[in-house]
């Protein structure tokens, strides 16, 4: 089987579920039904499907033959994530007899799914894990709403043995292996069709190895424990009448909480190219393909008046062309900076909003991922902290910023020369307030920073170190038709290098991490949307930065010009589709390019040598709705000068898009 093939099974087993509720909830969004309150004896007899996020902890005991013998103990642990489905029937008496089915994920930092790691002077070899399986039954006793439970059966954990011997190639070997799963738990029905729960999970492996093509041998026996919440819905696989039609999946059935889903499966993939040379982060010009896919939920709830909580698990999965370098405006927003063979779990965003309503005029919310719907004053208060992505809060456009709908280019959804606070995934923690009335907004943020460039982890010196975000919202009207003028500026105060003093001191060898120190970086966003008509809209991007420092998060541009129009397809029958079409042109600072032409190496460029031009950008998209909740997009590139070097190029990027959302 293909690696583009094997490291994609997981992930339409693990989007399944998600894909499905989407779909069934389109047959029947248009007749929502409120559900009555819960009876005092829950229905705990039929299908469900759910979703789980928690802890895991583990240990492994390793043995490396390389022909001496080494052994280690090791512990590891971090964040899971995953999805459930099972079936339960309740007896008369209140006794529960079920069977589940589910699979875990690791979350995405390296660390948490590495089991062991062991160094010789011949070896540095490493044993990951990259799902975890189970099938169980479960014996339990249902009172009313409340069922405690015990469960146990068959588990499976797929691996990878990698191997980075002193001489030689890396060596790499896929593993299932087998063993089995106890546990207990207690769930709760907080609603008709609803039930969330806290679980424990033991798994127990046998030991089981490899021997790599060295003819080095690699063996463990690892276990796993896992504490686990979960969130259930119960659904109507057989049509039987007195249970809610699988068709409204989504509902949470209550005015306190929304739930949302999305899953976006995007390949892309280019002919070759012309290429004298290439350097370590530069786009191979030989043809090449890869894939991405995300599956996310959004849960949304009121806690009071005005306070709401967010939180959005995520798989993730895939990777971006040439591993995320090569282009400075790169090709894939949804490519972010880490490589993911199977899903990895990621707690995406998970923060508190309070909003504070002033009185007077009131206006509509639309329900949506992060934003739960429902009338607010027009002139209010809103603080938000926690986990999110700055670009949630700052830059918005209707024309062109998510990369799941409309344009995908780094330099078209978001302003290329803002270098905001951000791990590998796009997300970062702060606070926001934003001050609204009915013509105009002021927001204001702090973000923690990388505490190196390019890093996952974060600088914990507060207010010494961080990104610092000011946006001016204006709204108008131009011969009736609305439009937006968004100006931002924005401060880093980050531990990092200088191109200068690294190019100034041949004994750094161009190792710009050696010049690293407290530093300030600055710059600015203009950014316009305007609509022509109901059908057509305008957007525009400036952005442009001090190029002084090195990149800390987002990518090698110091200044940025985009532009384009959304055409929605209401003139040729088809008001739900899009054409999208749009430029940009992004450039370096003298200090920055002479660092590239020099054989330095950015976030994502460095060629090893550089005929310095302006990177170029064309892109157009067509996006067709397949249906009320799924949309099939067709989009293309076309990059001159990529990461700014004639030499190179031009590319012609193709990429399709499938995306379903609910």
């Amino acid at each position: 089987m293909s690696r583009f093939y094997r490291s994609h099974l997981l992930a339409g087993v693990a989007l399944g579920a998600i894909a499905l509720g989407g779909a069934a909830h389109a047959a029947d969004a248009a007749l929502p039904v409120k559900a009555p309150y819960l009876k005092t004896v829950y229905d705990w007899t039929g299908f469900y499907v759910g979703a789980h996020a928690g802890y895991s902890r583990g240990t492994s005991t390793a043995t490396l033959i390389d022909p001496a013998v080494t052994t280690t103990n090791n512990n590891f642990s971090g964040m899971i994530g995953g999805l459930q489905a099972g079936y339960n029937w309740r007896t008369n008496s209140g006794l529960l007899l079920g069977v589940e089915s589910d699979i875990t994920f690791p979350n995405y930092l390296t660390s948490n799914s590495v089991m062991s790691l062991i160094a010789t002077p011949r070896s540095l070899a490493n044993e990951q894990w990259d799902y975890l399986g189970t099938v169980r039954g479960r014996i339990g006793y249902a009172s009313g709403p409340w069922l405690a439970y015990a469960t146990g059966g068959f588990a499976y954990m797929g691996q990878r043995f990698v191997n980075a011997p002193t001489i030689g190639d890396e060596e790499k070997d896929i593993h299932v292996r087998f063993g089995w799963a106890a546990g207990a738990g207690l769930e709760y029905a907080i609603a008709p069709n609803w039930t969330a729960r806290a679980e424990y999970l033991y798994s127990h492996f046998d030991r089981a190895g490899v021997i790599l093509p060295s003819g080095t041998q690699y063996s463990s026996n690892p276990d796993l424990q896992m504490v686990r919440l979960g969130l259930n819905r119960k659904i109507d696989l057989t049509g039987a009448s007195g249970v809610t039609p699988m068709a409204a999946i989504a509902n949470p059935e209550s005015d306190r909480w929304e739930i949302h889903g999305q899953t976006t499966y995007l390949p892309q993939g280019y002919p070759s190219f012309r290429a004298p040379y290439t350097g370590t982060n530069s786009l191979t010009p030989a043809p090449q393909a890869q894939a991405t896919w995300s599956s996310s939920l959004f849960l949304n709830a009121r806690l009071w008046d005005g306070g709401e909580v967010y939180y959005n698990p995520e798989l993730l999965q895939g990777f971006g062309l040439n591993d995320t370098v090569g282009l400075a405006g790169f090709s894939s927003g949804e490519a972010q900076k880490s490589n993911f063979p199977y899903p990895h779990y990621n707690t995406s965003r998970l923060f508190v909003r309070q909003t504070f309503g002033f009185g007077g005029e009131q206006e509509e919310l639309a329900s949506g991922p992060t934003q739960l719907g429902g009338k607010v004053d027009v002139n209010r208060l809103t603080i938000q902290a926690g986990k999110f992505a700055v670009m949630d809060v700052f830059d918005g456009n209707a024309y062109a910023k998510d990369t799941r709908k409309d344009f995908i280019n780094w330099s078209m959804w978001a302003p290329g020369a803002f270098d905001y606070s951000a791990d590998k995934v796009g997300l970062s923690y702060g606070v926001t307030a934003e001050l609204n009335q009915k013509q105009w907004a002021l927001r204001g943020g702090y973000f923690l920073m990388q505490s190196v460039s390019n890093s996952n982890s974060f600088d914990t010196n507060v207010f010494e170190r961080g990104t610092y975000v000011l946006e001016l919202e204006t709204r108008y009207s131009l011969f009736s038709l609305p439009g937006k003028l968004r100006t931002i500026a924005w401060l880093n105060s980050a531990f990092s290098g200088s191109y200068r003093e690294t190019l100034d001191n041949p004994a750094l060898n161009l190792d710009i991490s050696l010049t690293r120190t407290g530093r300030i970086k600055y710059g600015y966003v203009v950014n316009l949307e305007q609509a022509l008509t109901d059908d057509i809209g305008l957007f525009g991007r400036w952005s442009w930065n001090d190029g002084k420092t090195e990149i800390m998060a987002f990518t090698d541009i110091d200044a940025s010009l985009s532009m384009g129009t959304s055409i929605k397809g209401t003139k040729w029958g088809r008001p739900d589709d899009t054409i999208g079409i749009g430029g940009a042109i992004n450039s370096l600072s003298k200090d920055h390019r002479d660092f590239i032409a020099a054989g330095g190496l950015g976030v994502l460029i460095g060629d090893g040598a550089l005929n310095y031009r302006q990177e170029r950008i064309l892109e157009a998209y067509y996006a067709y709705s397949l249906n009320k909740y799924f949309t099939l997009t067709a989009d293309y590139q076309f990059v001159t000068n990529p990461a700014y070097n004639a030499d190179r190029g031009p590319v012609h990027i193709f990429s399709g898009r499938l995306h379903g959302e609910f």
